[in-house]
Protein backbone atom coordinates (compact mmCIF):
# COMPACT_ATOMS: atom_id res chain seq x y z
CA UNK A 1 0.00 0.00 0.00
CA UNK A 2 1.30 3.44 -0.98
CA UNK A 3 1.83 5.35 2.26
CA UNK A 4 1.13 8.66 0.51
CA UNK A 5 -2.40 7.59 -0.49
CA UNK A 6 -3.85 6.33 2.78
CA UNK A 7 -4.71 9.59 4.58
CA UNK A 8 -8.39 9.69 3.44
CA UNK A 9 -8.67 6.03 4.49
CA UNK A 10 -7.26 6.80 7.93
CA UNK A 11 -9.73 9.68 8.42
CA UNK A 12 -12.63 7.46 7.32
CA UNK A 13 -11.43 4.60 9.54
CA UNK A 14 -11.15 6.93 12.54
CA UNK A 15 -14.82 7.91 12.21
CA UNK A 16 -16.19 4.49 11.25
CA UNK A 17 -14.78 2.81 14.34
CA UNK A 18 -15.35 5.57 16.88
CA UNK A 19 -11.91 7.13 17.23
CA UNK A 20 -12.61 10.72 16.11
CA UNK A 21 -15.73 12.68 15.18
CA UNK A 22 -16.18 16.17 13.80
CA UNK A 23 -17.23 18.47 16.65
CA UNK A 24 -20.90 19.53 16.53
CA UNK A 25 -21.37 17.35 13.45
CA UNK A 26 -25.19 17.43 13.55
CA UNK A 27 -24.87 21.22 13.08
CA UNK A 28 -22.50 20.76 10.11
CA UNK A 29 -19.45 20.81 12.36
CA UNK A 30 -16.96 23.39 13.58
CA UNK A 31 -13.85 23.76 11.45
CA UNK A 32 -10.63 22.35 12.92
CA UNK A 33 -12.32 21.18 16.15
CA UNK A 34 -12.77 17.45 16.81
CA UNK A 35 -14.24 15.12 19.43
CA UNK A 36 -12.58 11.87 20.47
CA UNK A 37 -14.99 8.93 20.39
CA UNK A 38 -15.17 5.85 22.60
CA UNK A 39 -12.03 4.27 21.14
CA UNK A 40 -10.22 7.55 20.55
CA UNK A 41 -10.43 8.60 24.18
CA UNK A 42 -8.95 5.23 25.24
CA UNK A 43 -6.02 5.53 22.83
CA UNK A 44 -5.50 9.15 23.85
CA UNK A 45 -5.50 8.30 27.55
CA UNK A 46 -3.06 5.45 26.94
CA UNK A 47 -0.64 7.84 25.20
CA UNK A 48 -0.96 10.22 28.14
CA UNK A 49 -0.26 7.38 30.57
CA UNK A 50 2.80 6.28 28.60
CA UNK A 51 4.16 9.85 28.62
CA UNK A 52 3.42 10.39 32.32
CA UNK A 53 5.07 7.12 33.27
CA UNK A 54 8.17 7.94 31.21
CA UNK A 55 8.43 11.50 32.50
CA UNK A 56 7.20 11.50 36.09
CA UNK A 57 7.05 7.92 37.35
CA UNK A 58 10.45 6.96 35.94
CA UNK A 59 12.26 10.11 37.14
CA UNK A 60 12.69 10.94 40.83
CA UNK A 61 13.42 14.58 40.00
CA UNK A 62 10.34 15.30 37.85
CA UNK A 63 6.93 16.08 39.33
CA UNK A 64 3.56 16.90 37.82
CA UNK A 65 1.36 19.98 37.59
CA UNK A 66 -2.09 20.88 36.28
CA UNK A 67 -2.30 24.66 35.86
CA UNK A 68 -5.37 26.68 34.92
CA UNK A 69 -6.32 27.45 31.33
CA UNK A 70 -7.14 31.07 32.24
CA UNK A 71 -4.26 33.15 33.58
CA UNK A 72 -3.56 36.79 34.41
CA UNK A 73 -3.16 38.71 31.12
CA UNK A 74 0.25 40.06 32.14
CA UNK A 75 1.55 36.47 31.92
CA UNK A 76 1.19 36.68 28.13
CA UNK A 77 2.73 40.13 27.99
CA UNK A 78 5.76 38.87 29.90
CA UNK A 79 6.07 35.73 27.75
CA UNK A 80 6.02 37.75 24.52
CA UNK A 81 2.83 36.18 23.18
CA UNK A 82 0.88 39.46 23.06
CA UNK A 83 3.50 41.13 20.86
CA UNK A 84 5.16 38.25 19.03
CA UNK A 85 2.82 35.25 18.80
CA UNK A 86 2.03 35.69 15.13
CA UNK A 87 1.87 33.64 11.96
CA UNK A 88 2.90 34.99 8.53
CA UNK A 89 -0.21 34.49 6.39
CA UNK A 90 -0.66 34.77 2.63
CA UNK A 91 -3.87 34.64 0.54
CA UNK A 92 -4.36 33.16 -2.89
CA UNK A 93 -6.54 35.65 -4.75
CA UNK A 94 -8.11 33.01 -7.00
CA UNK A 95 -9.05 30.31 -4.49
CA UNK A 96 -9.66 32.84 -1.66
CA UNK A 97 -7.77 30.44 0.62
CA UNK A 98 -5.30 31.56 3.30
CA UNK A 99 -2.03 29.80 4.07
CA UNK A 100 0.93 30.13 6.39
CA UNK A 101 3.69 31.42 4.15
CA UNK A 102 6.47 29.46 5.86
CA UNK A 103 4.41 26.25 5.83
CA UNK A 104 3.79 26.59 2.08
CA UNK A 105 7.55 26.71 1.55
CA UNK A 106 8.18 23.84 3.98
CA UNK A 107 5.66 21.70 2.11
CA UNK A 108 7.46 22.40 -1.16
CA UNK A 109 10.75 21.41 0.50
CA UNK A 110 9.15 18.17 1.67
CA UNK A 111 7.89 17.44 -1.86
CA UNK A 112 11.45 17.74 -3.15
CA UNK A 113 12.68 15.58 -0.28
CA UNK A 114 10.12 12.83 -0.97
CA UNK A 115 11.04 12.89 -4.66
CA UNK A 116 14.71 12.64 -3.68
CA UNK A 117 13.95 9.52 -1.61
CA UNK A 118 12.11 7.90 -4.53
CA UNK A 119 15.03 8.74 -6.86
CA UNK A 120 17.50 7.25 -4.37
CA UNK A 121 15.37 4.12 -3.91
CA UNK A 122 15.30 3.54 -7.68
CA UNK A 123 19.05 4.06 -8.01
CA UNK A 124 19.71 1.82 -5.00
CA UNK A 125 17.67 -0.98 -6.56
CA UNK A 126 19.63 -0.63 -9.80
CA UNK A 127 23.07 -0.42 -8.16
CA UNK A 128 22.43 -2.86 -5.32
CA UNK A 129 22.93 -0.27 -2.57
CA UNK A 130 21.46 -0.77 0.88
CA UNK A 131 19.09 1.93 2.08
CA UNK A 132 21.01 4.19 4.46
CA UNK A 133 24.41 3.22 3.02
CA UNK A 134 27.05 5.85 2.26
CA UNK A 135 26.35 5.60 -1.48
CA UNK A 136 22.60 5.89 -0.91
CA UNK A 137 22.88 8.92 1.38
CA UNK A 138 25.32 10.64 -0.96
CA UNK A 139 22.97 10.21 -3.92
CA UNK A 140 20.04 11.36 -1.78
CA UNK A 141 21.89 14.54 -0.85
CA UNK A 142 23.49 15.34 -4.22
CA UNK A 143 20.70 14.28 -6.54
CA UNK A 144 18.65 16.93 -8.34
CA UNK A 145 15.70 16.94 -5.95
CA UNK A 146 17.92 16.65 -2.89
CA UNK A 147 19.81 19.75 -3.98
CA UNK A 148 16.53 21.58 -4.64
CA UNK A 149 15.31 20.73 -1.13
CA UNK A 150 18.53 22.00 0.45
CA UNK A 151 18.58 25.20 -1.60
CA UNK A 152 14.96 26.02 -0.78
CA UNK A 153 15.57 25.25 2.90
CA UNK A 154 18.45 27.73 2.89
CA UNK A 155 16.31 30.38 1.21
CA UNK A 156 13.54 29.85 3.78
CA UNK A 157 15.96 30.28 6.66
CA UNK A 158 17.40 33.43 5.12
CA UNK A 159 13.88 34.84 4.65
CA UNK A 160 12.89 34.11 8.25
CA UNK A 161 16.00 35.90 9.46
CA UNK A 162 15.61 38.86 7.10
CA UNK A 163 14.82 42.29 8.49
CA UNK A 164 11.64 42.41 6.39
CA UNK A 165 10.80 38.71 6.71
CA UNK A 166 7.23 39.10 5.38
CA UNK A 167 8.38 40.46 2.03
CA UNK A 168 11.23 37.96 1.92
CA UNK A 169 8.85 35.02 2.46
CA UNK A 170 6.60 36.18 -0.38
CA UNK A 171 9.63 36.56 -2.66
CA UNK A 172 10.63 32.94 -1.95
CA UNK A 173 7.10 31.73 -2.74
CA UNK A 174 7.05 33.63 -6.04
CA UNK A 175 10.60 32.69 -7.08
CA UNK A 176 10.11 29.01 -6.20
CA UNK A 177 6.94 28.88 -8.35
CA UNK A 178 4.84 27.61 -5.44
CA UNK A 179 1.20 27.24 -6.44
CA UNK A 180 -2.02 27.22 -4.42
CA UNK A 181 -3.02 23.59 -3.64
CA UNK A 182 -6.66 24.46 -4.46
CA UNK A 183 -6.54 26.71 -7.53
CA UNK A 184 -3.11 25.80 -8.85
CA UNK A 185 -2.42 29.50 -9.43
CA UNK A 186 0.44 31.76 -8.29
CA UNK A 187 -1.75 34.82 -7.72
CA UNK A 188 -0.55 35.62 -4.18
CA UNK A 189 -1.30 38.54 -1.87
CA UNK A 190 1.21 40.24 0.38
CA UNK A 191 2.21 38.37 3.56
CA UNK A 192 0.68 39.71 6.79
CA UNK A 193 1.06 38.86 10.48
CA UNK A 194 -1.86 37.43 12.48
CA UNK A 195 -1.95 36.95 16.27
CA UNK A 196 -3.10 33.45 17.21
CA UNK A 197 -4.44 33.93 20.74
CA UNK A 198 -8.14 33.66 21.55
CA UNK A 199 -9.29 36.68 23.54
CA UNK A 200 -12.06 36.56 26.16
CA UNK A 201 -13.42 38.81 28.90
CA UNK A 202 -13.45 38.12 32.62
CA UNK A 203 -15.91 40.06 34.79
CA UNK A 204 -19.53 40.41 35.83
CA UNK A 205 -20.35 43.35 33.58
CA UNK A 206 -19.05 44.48 30.23
CA UNK A 207 -17.74 47.78 31.56
CA UNK A 208 -15.70 46.17 34.35
CA UNK A 209 -14.52 43.13 32.38
CA UNK A 210 -10.81 42.37 32.01
CA UNK A 211 -9.41 41.17 28.68
CA UNK A 212 -7.83 37.74 29.13
CA UNK A 213 -6.64 34.98 26.81
CA UNK A 214 -7.13 31.26 26.45
CA UNK A 215 -3.63 29.90 26.92
CA UNK A 216 -1.80 29.10 23.67
CA UNK A 217 0.59 26.76 25.52
CA UNK A 218 0.85 25.08 28.92
CA UNK A 219 4.47 26.08 29.58
CA UNK A 220 3.72 29.49 31.10
CA UNK A 221 1.55 27.86 33.79
CA UNK A 222 4.63 25.87 34.75
CA UNK A 223 6.90 28.92 34.90
CA UNK A 224 4.63 30.97 37.13
CA UNK A 225 4.38 27.96 39.49
CA UNK A 226 8.11 27.20 39.45
CA UNK A 227 8.74 28.64 42.92
CA UNK A 228 5.61 27.04 44.43
CA UNK A 229 6.62 23.59 43.21
CA UNK A 230 10.31 23.97 44.05
CA UNK A 231 9.65 25.04 47.64
CA UNK A 232 6.82 22.64 48.47
CA UNK A 233 8.56 19.61 46.97
CA UNK A 234 12.01 20.69 48.22
CA UNK A 235 13.47 19.99 44.80
CA UNK A 236 17.12 20.64 44.01
CA UNK A 237 18.45 21.44 40.56
CA UNK A 238 18.22 19.79 38.16
CA UNK A 239 14.49 19.02 38.37
CA UNK A 240 11.50 19.04 36.05
CA UNK A 241 7.82 19.88 36.07
CA UNK A 242 5.59 17.90 33.69
CA UNK A 243 2.14 18.95 32.54
CA UNK A 244 -0.57 17.67 30.19
CA UNK A 245 -3.25 20.16 29.28
CA UNK A 246 -5.41 21.94 26.74
CA UNK A 247 -4.16 24.86 24.69
CA UNK A 248 -5.94 27.08 22.18
CA UNK A 249 -4.77 28.81 19.02
CA UNK A 250 -6.87 30.73 16.53
CA UNK A 251 -5.38 28.91 13.58
CA UNK A 252 -6.49 30.49 10.33
CA UNK A 253 -4.84 27.71 8.36
CA UNK A 254 -6.21 24.71 10.26
CA UNK A 255 -6.14 21.53 8.21
CA UNK A 256 -4.76 18.02 7.85
CA UNK A 257 -7.33 16.50 10.20
CA UNK A 258 -6.18 16.65 13.86
CA UNK A 259 -2.62 17.71 13.00
CA UNK A 260 -3.39 21.42 13.33
CA UNK A 261 -6.43 22.32 15.44
CA UNK A 262 -7.80 25.29 17.33
CA UNK A 263 -8.24 23.31 20.55
CA UNK A 264 -5.58 20.72 21.30
CA UNK A 265 -3.60 19.06 24.06
CA UNK A 266 0.09 19.34 24.85
CA UNK A 267 2.43 17.18 26.91
CA UNK A 268 5.22 19.47 28.07
CA UNK A 269 8.07 19.12 30.54
CA UNK A 270 10.17 22.06 31.72
CA UNK A 271 13.55 20.91 33.10
CA UNK A 272 15.18 23.51 35.37
CA UNK A 273 18.97 23.43 35.38
CA UNK A 274 22.07 25.36 36.35
CA UNK A 275 23.24 27.88 33.71
CA UNK A 276 26.06 26.44 31.64
CA UNK A 277 24.75 22.87 31.70
CA UNK A 278 22.06 23.36 29.04
CA UNK A 279 24.12 21.74 26.26
CA UNK A 280 24.43 18.35 27.94
CA UNK A 281 20.80 18.32 29.10
CA UNK A 282 19.60 19.35 25.64
CA UNK A 283 21.35 16.31 24.13
CA UNK A 284 20.10 14.06 26.94
CA UNK A 285 16.45 14.95 26.40
CA UNK A 286 16.74 14.70 22.63
CA UNK A 287 17.82 11.09 23.01
CA UNK A 288 15.26 10.29 25.71
CA UNK A 289 12.40 11.60 23.64
CA UNK A 290 13.53 9.76 20.50
CA UNK A 291 13.67 6.51 22.49
CA UNK A 292 10.18 7.05 23.91
CA UNK A 293 8.55 7.48 20.50
CA UNK A 294 10.30 4.41 19.13
CA UNK A 295 9.58 2.33 22.24
CA UNK A 296 5.87 2.84 21.56
CA UNK A 297 6.22 1.56 18.03
CA UNK A 298 6.77 4.54 15.74
CA UNK A 299 8.80 3.50 12.71
CA UNK A 300 12.36 4.88 13.10
CA UNK A 301 12.66 5.27 9.33
CA UNK A 302 9.81 7.80 9.43
CA UNK A 303 11.46 9.89 12.15
CA UNK A 304 14.25 12.45 11.97
CA UNK A 305 15.66 15.40 13.87
CA UNK A 306 15.36 18.85 12.33
CA UNK A 307 17.66 21.63 13.54
CA UNK A 308 16.16 25.11 13.90
CA UNK A 309 18.33 27.57 12.02
CA UNK A 310 16.17 30.51 13.13
CA UNK A 311 15.73 30.37 16.90
CA UNK A 312 12.78 31.73 18.83
CA UNK A 313 13.47 34.80 20.96
CA UNK A 314 13.75 32.65 24.10
CA UNK A 315 16.04 29.86 22.83
CA UNK A 316 19.75 29.20 22.37
CA UNK A 317 19.15 25.77 20.77
CA UNK A 318 16.13 24.01 19.30
CA UNK A 319 15.47 20.81 17.38
CA UNK A 320 12.28 19.08 16.30
CA UNK A 321 11.53 15.40 16.14
CA UNK A 322 9.77 15.14 12.79
CA UNK A 323 7.56 12.28 11.65
CA UNK A 324 6.56 11.38 8.10
CA UNK A 325 2.78 11.59 8.13
CA UNK A 326 0.85 10.56 4.98
CA UNK A 327 0.71 14.26 4.01
CA UNK A 328 4.40 15.00 4.59
CA UNK A 329 7.18 15.16 7.16
CA UNK A 330 6.08 17.45 9.98
CA UNK A 331 6.98 18.43 13.53
CA UNK A 332 5.92 15.95 16.19
CA UNK A 333 7.87 17.21 19.20
CA UNK A 334 10.14 20.13 19.98
CA UNK A 335 13.16 20.10 22.29
CA UNK A 336 14.20 23.64 23.21
CA UNK A 337 16.93 25.17 25.33
CA UNK A 338 15.02 28.23 26.56
CA UNK A 339 17.84 29.80 28.69
CA UNK A 340 16.51 31.91 31.61
CA UNK A 341 14.21 33.95 29.38
CA UNK A 342 10.85 32.83 30.78
CA UNK A 343 11.65 32.93 34.49
CA UNK A 344 13.60 36.16 33.97
CA UNK A 345 10.70 37.85 32.22
CA UNK A 346 8.16 36.74 34.85
CA UNK A 347 10.51 37.93 37.56
CA UNK A 348 10.74 41.30 35.81
CA UNK A 349 7.00 41.74 35.18
CA UNK A 350 5.76 40.37 38.54
CA UNK A 351 8.42 41.95 40.74
CA UNK A 352 8.80 38.59 42.54
CA UNK A 353 12.14 36.81 42.77
CA UNK A 354 12.11 33.52 40.87
CA UNK A 355 15.62 32.48 41.76
CA UNK A 356 17.23 29.31 43.04
CA UNK A 357 19.67 29.31 45.96
CA UNK A 358 22.46 26.78 45.46
CA UNK A 359 23.58 25.57 48.93
CA UNK A 360 26.86 24.25 47.51
CA UNK A 361 28.06 27.46 45.87
CA UNK A 362 26.11 29.80 48.16
CA UNK A 363 24.82 31.75 45.16
CA UNK A 364 21.37 32.65 43.84
CA UNK A 365 20.48 32.66 40.15
CA UNK A 366 17.58 32.33 37.74
CA UNK A 367 17.61 28.72 36.45
CA UNK A 368 17.92 27.85 32.78
CA UNK A 369 15.29 25.58 31.19
CA UNK A 370 15.34 22.74 28.68
CA UNK A 371 11.85 22.02 27.41
CA UNK A 372 10.33 18.98 25.75
CA UNK A 373 6.97 19.76 24.15
CA UNK A 374 4.95 17.18 22.23
CA UNK A 375 1.45 17.51 20.80
CA UNK A 376 -0.83 14.81 22.15
CA UNK A 377 -3.14 15.01 19.14
CA UNK A 378 -0.20 14.87 16.73
CA UNK A 379 1.18 11.85 18.59
CA UNK A 380 -2.27 10.24 18.32
CA UNK A 381 -2.29 10.88 14.56
CA UNK A 382 1.29 9.62 14.19
CA UNK A 383 0.37 6.31 15.84
CA UNK A 384 -2.84 6.01 13.85
CA UNK A 385 -0.93 6.63 10.59
CA UNK A 386 1.92 4.34 11.62
CA UNK A 387 -0.39 1.50 12.67
CA UNK A 388 -2.96 1.47 9.84
CA UNK A 389 -2.45 -1.36 7.38
CA UNK A 390 -4.35 -3.29 4.73
CA UNK A 391 -3.37 -6.77 3.59
CA UNK A 392 -4.72 -9.83 1.80
CA UNK A 393 -5.16 -12.89 4.03
CA UNK A 394 -6.81 -16.32 3.55
CA UNK A 395 -10.47 -16.46 4.52
CA UNK A 396 -12.33 -19.33 6.17
CA UNK A 397 -13.58 -20.31 2.69
CA UNK A 398 -10.05 -20.65 1.35
CA UNK A 399 -10.20 -17.49 -0.75
CA UNK A 400 -8.25 -14.29 -0.13
CA UNK A 401 -9.87 -11.35 1.63
CA UNK A 402 -8.81 -7.89 2.74
CA UNK A 403 -7.83 -7.37 6.36
CA UNK A 404 -7.69 -3.87 7.83
CA UNK A 405 -5.54 -3.82 10.94
CA UNK A 406 -4.28 -1.22 13.38
CA UNK A 407 -0.87 -2.47 14.48
CA UNK A 408 -0.83 -0.33 17.61
CA UNK A 409 1.65 -1.15 20.36
CA UNK A 410 -0.35 -3.36 22.79
CA UNK A 411 0.07 -0.88 25.67
CA UNK A 412 -1.62 1.81 23.55
CA UNK A 413 -4.48 -0.29 22.17
CA UNK A 414 -7.95 0.91 23.30
CA UNK A 415 -8.93 -2.65 24.25
CA UNK A 416 -6.22 -5.04 25.36
CA UNK A 417 -8.32 -8.21 25.15
CA UNK A 418 -11.56 -9.31 23.50
CA UNK A 419 -13.28 -12.45 24.80
CA UNK A 420 -15.55 -14.47 22.50
CA UNK A 421 -17.91 -17.34 23.30
CA UNK A 422 -17.97 -19.55 20.19
CA UNK A 423 -21.77 -19.53 20.38
CA UNK A 424 -24.33 -17.72 22.53
CA UNK A 425 -25.54 -20.80 24.39
CA UNK A 426 -24.57 -23.96 26.26
CA UNK A 427 -22.80 -22.10 29.05
CA UNK A 428 -20.04 -20.62 26.84
CA UNK A 429 -21.07 -16.96 27.43
CA UNK A 430 -20.96 -17.58 31.18
CA UNK A 431 -17.37 -18.88 30.98
CA UNK A 432 -16.38 -15.89 28.82
CA UNK A 433 -17.89 -13.53 31.39
CA UNK A 434 -15.89 -15.19 34.17
CA UNK A 435 -12.67 -14.60 32.20
CA UNK A 436 -13.61 -10.93 31.70
CA UNK A 437 -14.36 -10.55 35.41
CA UNK A 438 -10.82 -11.77 36.15
CA UNK A 439 -9.14 -9.50 33.57
CA UNK A 440 -11.09 -6.25 33.88
CA UNK A 441 -9.35 -5.09 37.06
CA UNK A 442 -6.09 -4.73 35.10
CA UNK A 443 -7.13 -4.24 31.47
CA UNK A 444 -9.80 -2.72 29.28
CA UNK A 445 -11.60 -5.83 28.04
CA UNK A 446 -14.46 -6.28 25.56
CA UNK A 447 -17.04 -9.08 25.40
CA UNK A 448 -18.10 -9.85 21.82
CA UNK A 449 -20.59 -12.53 20.76
CA UNK A 450 -21.97 -11.09 17.50
CA UNK A 451 -21.23 -12.75 14.12
CA UNK A 452 -18.91 -15.64 13.29
CA UNK A 453 -15.55 -15.74 15.09
CA UNK A 454 -13.71 -14.84 11.88
CA UNK A 455 -15.70 -11.63 11.50
CA UNK A 456 -15.11 -10.81 15.14
CA UNK A 457 -11.36 -11.21 14.55
CA UNK A 458 -11.55 -8.76 11.62
CA UNK A 459 -13.51 -6.26 13.71
CA UNK A 460 -10.93 -6.31 16.49
CA UNK A 461 -8.03 -6.19 14.03
CA UNK A 462 -9.53 -2.96 12.72
CA UNK A 463 -9.61 -1.31 16.16
CA UNK A 464 -6.21 -2.62 17.21
CA UNK A 465 -7.13 -5.18 19.89
CA UNK A 466 -3.90 -7.19 20.32
CA UNK A 467 -5.35 -10.37 21.87
CA UNK A 468 -8.60 -12.26 21.33
CA UNK A 469 -9.67 -15.15 23.55
CA UNK A 470 -12.19 -17.70 22.25
CA UNK A 471 -14.21 -19.99 24.52
CA UNK A 472 -15.36 -23.13 22.68
CA UNK A 473 -17.04 -26.44 23.56
CA UNK A 474 -13.71 -28.07 24.44
CA UNK A 475 -13.22 -25.38 27.08
CA UNK A 476 -15.96 -26.99 29.14
CA UNK A 477 -13.94 -30.21 29.28
CA UNK A 478 -10.29 -29.07 29.47
CA UNK A 479 -10.58 -25.52 30.92
CA UNK A 480 -8.45 -24.22 28.04
CA UNK A 481 -9.09 -21.38 25.57
CA UNK A 482 -7.66 -20.25 22.25
CA UNK A 483 -5.78 -16.94 22.38
CA UNK A 484 -5.00 -15.22 19.10
CA UNK A 485 -2.37 -12.51 18.52
CA UNK A 486 -3.40 -9.64 16.23
CA UNK A 487 -0.33 -8.97 14.06
CA UNK A 488 0.81 -12.53 13.34
CA UNK A 489 -2.69 -14.05 13.69
CA UNK A 490 -0.94 -16.92 15.54
CA UNK A 491 -3.13 -18.89 17.93
CA UNK A 492 -2.19 -20.67 21.15
CA UNK A 493 -4.20 -23.03 23.31
CA UNK A 494 -3.64 -22.21 26.98
CA UNK A 495 -5.35 -22.91 30.32
CA UNK A 496 -7.86 -20.31 31.47
CA UNK A 497 -5.88 -19.78 34.67
CA UNK A 498 -2.85 -18.68 32.60
CA UNK A 499 -4.64 -16.10 30.44
CA UNK A 500 -3.91 -13.25 32.86
CA UNK A 501 -0.21 -14.18 33.03
CA UNK A 502 -0.05 -14.43 29.22
CA UNK A 503 -1.44 -10.90 28.81
CA UNK A 504 0.55 -9.42 31.71
CA UNK A 505 3.87 -10.66 30.33
CA UNK A 506 3.19 -8.91 27.03
CA UNK A 507 1.93 -5.65 28.51
CA UNK A 508 4.62 -5.21 31.17
CA UNK A 509 5.76 -1.59 31.23
CA UNK A 510 9.24 -2.80 32.18
CA UNK A 511 9.61 -4.13 28.66
CA UNK A 512 8.47 -0.81 27.15
CA UNK A 513 10.24 1.83 29.24
CA UNK A 514 13.30 -0.06 30.46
Amino acid sequence: MNYDEIFPKIISHAKEYGFIFQSSEIYDGLSAVYDYGQLGVELKNNIKMAWWKAMVQMHENIVGLDSAILMHPTVWKASGHVDAFNDPLIDNKDSKKRYRADVLIEEQIDKYYQKAIKDADKRAQKEGWEKGSEEYNSFLEKGRNGVKAQELQTRLEEALNAEDSLTALRDVIIEADIVCPISGSKNWSEVKQFNLMFKAQLGATEGSAMDIYFRPETAQGTYVNYLNVQKTSRMKLPFGIAQIGKAFRNEIVARQFIFRMREFEQMEMQFFIKPGTQGEWFEYWKEQRRKWHQALGLDPSKMRFHLHEKLAHYADAAEDIQFTFPFGTKELEGIHSRTDFDLGRHQEFSGKKLQYFDPETQESFVPYVVETAVGLDRTFLAHLSNAYDEEEVPSAKGTMEERKVLRLHPVLAPYKVAVFPLVRKDGLPEIAREIIDDLKFEYNVMYDEKDAVGRRYRRHDAIGTPYCVTVDYETKDDNMVTIRERDSMHQDRIPIKKVNDYIRDRLDWRNVLK
